[in-house]
Parts: structure tokens; sequence; C-alpha cells
């Protein structure tokens, strides 16, 4: 590890978070254990090798699953409200460790340590909102057509919930699926990306300490580290009720496909290509801190990263000439350093995408007004660090309608408000989308059936980040998930009509007559 690193306390942390040397990727609960191949997590900081963990091989998985089903007979026996309160220690155990995650997360994945522990912060807020949730689902009455009958509405807990995650969210993805699974009376099997094992395996024990303070059975919490066979094999199990994927469309769609196969449900949280529409109208301050940092945040891998900015030709200029004029102004570097802006990306295949795909840019007519590179030095050994790049596009070339997991920012020009709105929704993803506007009409007609098709639409608020209170997901090829507050409990629950008959007599539905 080097010195530089040593400084902001990596070593320690990890120690705090039960990290060794060589790890186990298979837990179910207190006992870790693996029979699979030895895999290393470098961190993208520096390029120093943090620590290996042994994957999980086929018979790790079967026992993972026969200990995961044994465990849902009796957790959902437990009332709503107390595996509620198990939630409630979860989110006390991570406000306890919140600076170490979060400085892990920071470092194996390579976002700012400010981004790192807001991530932390989702995940605490994932558990307040659930630990009220588990007091509140409710199903619905309604009358029968039949005297003495009473109808109602309830939901049932579906047995596994299987959790497949990404690595640019290592540990709040698995909260906002893992909290709600849990108050449903679900249990959940986690496969972490393999780019971020140790924030798994740090999620992991800290979820194991609440579990054995409440004596409560191994197999409600499990981890499988391991490579895409074993994702295909939860996403082919039959004994796995729901499956919630978050990564490309690519796989998504073979997700989607297999899981419907056997008729299985999914949560699918695939790619976004955002935009931010300016209008004339815009605030230009509070318009370029919106985009610059949705651009530019988690170094441009967020799912929710602003890709887009169309902009009225009345202020396209200014627009362009402020950006510029910030861009200069960004800090590459260190994420654990705070006076930095902008990380590395997750690896070196990442910077290959980043490049390749400004090359496509310039090839189909491309303006580059701030170049990208590719960074060299000391600081930047680990070999992802680049720089964040602006072109001038057109929305119809190829690359625009593509997702770039890296910090490229388009910027098209348009004239009226449904142009911009035609535009915004001329894509294969339908992630998230904003205007910035101080025209009441606008923001309505963007707002309205006629305006954004995505999943997310803001008024004079960016396309990243999101908060846990609101559903979470999009349409189109972004796979229709939705997942974290508002409803979404019901995606982990299987819902049941109840008709109770409390007379003396056999009435038929719709009056229809049939005696012997």
């Amino acid at each position: 590890m080097s010195k530089k690193v040593k400084d902001f306390g990596i070593e320690k942390t990890l120690r705090n978070l039960g990290i060794k040397d060589e790890n186990k990727g298979t837990s179910v609960g207190g006992e870790y254990f693996a029979s699979g191949k030895m895999i290393e997590s470098f961190s993208p900081v520096d390029g120093e090798l943090i620590s290996k963990v042994e994957t999980s091989a086929e018979s790790d998985y079967d026992r993972v699953i026969e200990t995961a089903q044994n465990a849902f007979k009796e957790f959902r026996l437990i009332p709503a409200p107390k595996r509620g309160e198990l939630v409630r220690q979860l989110g006390q155990k991570l406000r306890q460790y919140k600076d170490d995650l979060g400085k892990l997360v920071s470092y194996e994945m390579g976002k700012s340590l400010q981004e790192g522990l807001g991530e932390v912060q989702e995940m605490i807020d994932i558990c307040d909102f659930a630990v009220g949730l588990s007091r509140q689902l409710h199903g619905f009455t309604m009358h029968s057509e039949r005297p003495g009958h009473r109808m109602y509405e309830q939901y049932h807990p579906l047995g596994i919930v299987g959790i497949i995650t990404a690595f640019n969210f290592p540990v709040a993805v698995w909260s906002w699926n893992t909290a709600l699974a849990w108050i449903c009376g679900n249990v959940t099997i986690w496969k972490p990306s393999e780019k971020t094992p140790l924030c798994a395996i740090a999620c992991q024990n800290i979820m194991i300490e609440v579990l054995k303070e409440n004596n409560l059975p191994e197999g409600i919490s499990s981890v499988l580290v391991a490579d895409h066979e074993i994702g295909q094999k939860m996403v082919d199990d039959k004994r796995i009720s729901l499956i919630s994927f978050t990564g490309s469309t690519r796989v998504g769609r073979m997700v989607s496909s297999k899981v419907a196969e056997r008729f299985g449900k999914s949560i699918l949280e695939l790619g976004g290509n955002n935009a931010i529409i300016i209008s004339k109208d815009a605030d230009l301050d509070m318009s370029i801190i919106g985009a610059v940092f949705g651009a530019v945040g988690t170094a441009g891998q967020r799912c929710t990263s602003t890709r887009r900015l169309i902009i009225h030709e009345s202020v396209y200029d200014e627009v362009k000439n402020r950006l510029v004029k910030a861009y200069g102004q960004l800090k590459i570097g260190n994420p654990l350093d705070e006076n930095n802006h902008v990380g590395p990306l997750i690896d070196r295949d990442a910077v290959e995408q980043y490049t390749k795909s400004i090359e496509k840019c310039k090839q189909e007519g491309g303006n580059f007004v701030v170049e990208g590179a590719v960074l060299e030095g000391e600081e930047y050994a680990s070999g992802c660090y680049v720089k964040p790049c602006i072109a001038e596009v057109e929305n119809s070339y190829e690359i625009v309608q593509y997702e770039t997991f890296a910090p490229i920012l388009y910027l098209i020009k348009y004239s009226t408000l449904e142009e911009a709105i035609a535009t915004q929704n001329d894509v294969p993803q339908g992630l998230s989308s904003a205007i910035m506007t101080q025209n009441l009409r606008e923001a309505e007609l963007f707002l309205s059936h006629a305006g954004s098709d995505c999943g997310i639409a803001n008024v004079n608020i960016g396309t990243s980040g999101a908060e846990i209170g609101g559903a979470f997901g999009g349409e189109k090829e972004t796979g229709g998930g939705r997942e974290s507050g508002s409803d979404v409990w019901k995606y982990y629950m299987r819902r049941q009509t109840n008709t109770i008959n409390y007379t003396a007599q056999l009435p038929l539905a719709q009056g229809i007559k049939f005696d012997l």
C-alpha cells in the first residue's frame, strides 16, 4: 500500500471492518467459506493491492441456497415490526461504522470520500424508512357483492431475494433491496461486483453482528463473491423468487428473459443516458453547478450521471463558455483528499472505453471544446485517471445514443421546448431527466404526459442522485424496475385476495345458481 494512501488510515479502516489479507468470499451469516478461485482487489486510487478474496464455487452456492431456504421458514413467522427492529439495529451499526465503510467505498471503488460517506448515509436512511414501513405493510378491504361476505387483500413474503449489484454503488443498492426485503419477511443472497468484493464482505461483517446479537438463524443474510457463472445460476434458479439486478442493458435483457422463463420476478436497474434541458429562462448559476456535478461526480460512473446538456440557442454560447471555465478549475486526483473533485475510473478497462468513445465521437463529427486525456504521473500511477471532457454533438450520433460510464458530456442546441423534450426522449434509455427553468409553463409541460419519458423527472435539480423516499428506476432500456421508497415494498411480496363467508349459505358470485 502506498505511503500517501496509508496517511489516510486505510489499514486501520480494513481492520475495523474485519477485512483480512485473505478472505473467504461466501457467507451464510457468521461462517465464511469458499472453494473457488482467488481474486485480488486493487484500488483504482493508487493501483495497490488491497486484499484477496477466495470466490464461491458451485458447491458453496448450493449450501447457501439450502441455508437460506431453512432460514426463511423461521424468519417469515417473525412479526414485521420485530423484523423492522432488526433493520433498525443495522442502521445503528451503520452509523457506528459510517466513517470506515465510507472510506472503504472511496478507496476500493474510487469515488470521492464525501460520496462514499454519502452512500453509507443512504444505507442509514433506507433502514430508517424500512423501520417505519414495517408497521405499514397494509392491504385493502373491499365490499363483496355477496351478502355475509368480506373481501380483502394481503401481502406475503416471497422467499429468497437474490441481489446482483454493480461496482459504482457497492453498498447502497444492496441496502435498498435488503432493508425492504427483510421487513417483508424475505431472506437475501447478495452477489456483489467482483470489482468491489471487500465492500460486500464489510457489510456482511456488520450484519453478522446484528444477527448474532439477536440470536437469529444463519441464512437470513448471505453473500456470494463469485463470477458471472454463479450469477447465471442465481438467475436460472427457481428457488430464488426475485432477482434484483443492477448492471448493463445487455446483461439485463438476458436476466429478464431467463427469470421470466421460470415465471420468477425481477427488478431491473440498467443503463441511463440522462439529460438536463437548460431553458432560456434558467438560472444559469444553478444550471452550471447541476451540470458539472452531474457530469463529473463519481467520474461519470453513476447510472444517473448527466450525459447530455440540451441548451436553448439563446444561452448556448454562454453556457458552453461557463462550462469550459468550470472544467478548467476541476481538481483530479486521490478521492480521499477532499480538495479533489474527480477521482479515478474503476479500472483500465473503463479507461479504454472512455478513449474509444472519444475517438468514436470525433469520427462522427463531434467538436471537443474540452479535450479528454488519460492522465499520467506519479499521482495517477494506477492508470485509471482521466480528464472530464465536453463535446458539441448531434443527438443522432451513435455514440450519443450509447451510455459510456465515464465523464464525457455532450452539448446539444435546441430552439423550442417541444424540440428539447423530443431530443431528451430520443434515446433508448429512460432513467433520469431534468429541466432548468424559472418558467412555470415549461416546468409543467416537462412533467406532463407530453414531457419526459423517464422514471425520474426533476425541475431545477440535476439528474444525479435521488432521495430514498421516492421510487428509484427508469423506463425503456433502463428496465422498468423500481427500488427504495414509495410503495416499492410490494415488489418483494406476493399479493393475495381473500374472501370470507360468515353465513350458513354459499351464494355464488355474479348471481350464478348451482343447486344440487
